[in-house]
């Protein structure tokens, strides 16, 4: 018998279990082996289910973590275009099959300003989703205190990327997101009504603009087609505006609004010249609508062949798709026309921030790599070979697929930044302010000179700076 067990007699009914031929001492000494067993099978058992309670409890969220998949939410104004509704979905499917991670998509408002408004009022919130954000290139002054540094976590990535386009994300030595894609504005042009109209390549200046689309105009017209107009372009009140009046005042040399070194200098002579040329356009090569277009409008123009040129955006993915376009087989692309002051772009794009409260950063992470990766996919494409199309004439070397080709380099364009950076939180303040005086113009509210002056009182009211004169290829 086992120490500290206590000898009991048994009974003859628990003696019954065993053959009645066995001696009863042999039976006795079974019967007490059997008791042991289920002592010890209890014990296993109890401590057995103590320890399934305690990693559960200590665990938490495993079946949350671990057995369920984690979802990503991304909130990327890109995505929300109907013209990159098929890619966003493509890279979506592919990257939940290549890393078994569900993607959420949020919805988003069509203009800029109603996307900033959305996007940092969740931040705001310090709510869990969304992870992944699709930040402006304009916003990360107005954002950074909301998102994660990812120089830790995407270092190579970050010293892969060209210095210039990784600079309008950093704030404070901090990158707060991931360049994506970089867009820049160009003018689109039909090439066939080019060529049917004796012109051997787009307009270089905006004076070679308005005699141009005038005169396919009135071509096009005279053969029925009453609703076609020579150029449209964004002039709806909102964040394009400042990008196309931006461009117009740099070809006159009018300068950026606010200069590098913090002086004011929208209200000069040439700013005005600029502002009232894009007036005269109104009703006459453009359409008395396109006071109220913005992308989608001026693309649904252009879709039904209803102009000669467009105001557009270009990045490397378009140019490795170029198919994918309305119509691929008489499009063109080529710097915006420029002036004695040069020939600019505004820089645009999107790049990938991960909000400081997310859940799921680690998988944000994977999605910026992946996402990152694809579009570096697709810049190689877009240098493979020489396309028969599109037409591809002396555009910024920064969406140039061929910048080693043999056209002239001093006839192509160059970038402009808007002055987000030099505005840092106040630049939603300074760009509202523009777009109103410019739009009012536009309307012919106002005139031009008096815009202009009022605009500047405005702007030295937000940001406390100093006016001065435009700077000569700042």
């Amino acid at each position: 018998m086992a120490p500290g067990l206590r000898a009991q007699r048994p009974s003859n009914r628990k003696l019954s279990a065993f053959p009645r031929s066995w001696p009863r001492s042999l039976r006795i000494e079974n019967l007490q082996l059997a008791h042991l067993r289920a002592a010890k099978t209890a014990a296993v058992v109890c401590l057995s289910s103590l320890f399934f309670t305690f990693l559960i409890l200590s665990l938490g969220g495993c079946r949350r973590a671990f057995c369920q998949p984690v979802t990503v939410t991304i909130l990327d104004p890109e995505w929300s275009q109907p013209d990159e509704l098929p890619r966003a979905e493509r890279e979506s499917q592919e990257f939940t099959s290549e890393t078994g991670i569900p993607l959420k998509h949020l919805p988003v408002p069509e203009t800029s300003l109603g996307q900033l408004d959305l996007l940092r009022g969740l931040l705001q919130e310090g709510g869990s989703s969304p992870d992944v954000v699709g930040i402006d290139v304009i916003w990360p002054g107005i954002l950074d205190e909301y998102l994660v540094d990812l120089r830790p976590y995407l270092a190579n990535e970050i010293a892969a990327e060209d210095p210039q386009l990784i600079a309008p994300y950093t704030v404070d030595g901090k990158v707060v997101a991931m360049p994506y894609h970089a867009h820049v504005g160009v003018l689109e042009y039909r090439t066939d009504l080019l060529r049917k109209y004796g012109y051997n390549h787009p307009p270089k200046t905006w004076d070679e603009l308005e005699e141009m689309a005038a005169r396919i105009q009135a071509g096009e017209r005279a053969k029925g087609r009453k609703d076609f107009w020579g150029y449209v372009w964004q002039g709806a009140a909102g964040e394009g505006l400042t990008c196309n009046g931006l461009e117009w005042q740099i070809a006159e040399g009018g300068g950026r609004i606010i200069e590098n070194d913090k002086t004011i200098s929208v209200n000069n002579p040439a700013a005005i010249r600029a502002w009232q040329r894009a007036a005269g356009w109104v009703g006459w090569i453009s359409p008395p609508s396109v006071v109220a277009y913005r992308e989608l409008d001026s693309k649904n123009v252009w879709d039904s062949g209803g102009s000669a040129f467009r105001r557009t955006w270009l990045w490397d993915y378009r140019l490795a798709h170029w198919q994918e376009s309305a119509m691929p087989d008489r499009t063109g692309y080529s710097s915006m026309p420029g002036g004695p002051g040069g020939r600019v772009g505004t820089l645009g794009g999107i790049g990938l921030g991960i909000s400081r409260f997310s859940t799921h950063s680690r998988e944000a992470i994977t999605l910026i790599r992946f996402l990152i990766g694809r579009e570096l996919q697709s810049r190689d494409r877009a240098r493979v070979g020489a396309p028969p199309q599109p037409e591809l004439y002396e555009l910024p070397l920064i969406v140039d697929p061929y910048p080693q080709s043999p056209q002239l380099t001093q006839q192509r364009g160059g970038v402009v930044s808007r002055p987000s950076s030099i505005a840092g939180p106040v630049y939603e303040g300074v760009s509202k302010a523009y777009i109103e005086a410019l739009h009012s113009v536009l309307l012919r509210k106002t005139s031009a000179p008096n815009a202009t002056a009022a605009l500047e009182k405005q702007l030295i009211a937000v940001t406390g700076f100093k006016t001065g004169p435009p700077k000569k290829g700042d």
